[in-house]
């Protein structure tokens, strides 16, 4: 196949149009170079969507620490949940830990 078939063949005088040449340029320029580019796009659309996802999660921890907050404004509450998280105690109190152990088990023969 020689160049004059070639110039001859119709796929080669659409892609050898200036406009198409340019028009290519450009798509190409637009998807890969520019600094808007296609690709930076995506990367920040998966950013959004996992910033997103991380938002909705804060914003149920947040709901979960507002109802904790409601139920501690009661005073019998917050010595409640000060003795059994951290273990304080009154003045003259003992306090006795009992541990369990899960690993009890039975064997039958």
């Amino acid at each position: 196949m020689g160049l004059k078939t070639l110039r001859k063949q119709k796929w080669f005088k659409i892609m050898t149009n200036m406009y198409v040449m340019v028009l290519t340029a450009f798509l190409i320029w637009m998807i890969f170079f520019d600094t808007n580019s296609m690709l930076i796009h995506q990367e920040l659309k998966k950013e959004i969507k996992k910033l997103e996802k991380t938002q909705d999660f804060l914003n149920k921890e947040i709901s979960k620490d507002k109802k904790i907050i409601e139920k501690l404004s009661n005073k019998e509450e917050l010595e409640k949940f000060a003795r059994e998280e951290y273990y304080l105690k009154k003045k003259n109190e003992e306090i006795y830990l009992i541990e369990y152990e899960d690993s009890l088990k039975i064997e039958i023969p």
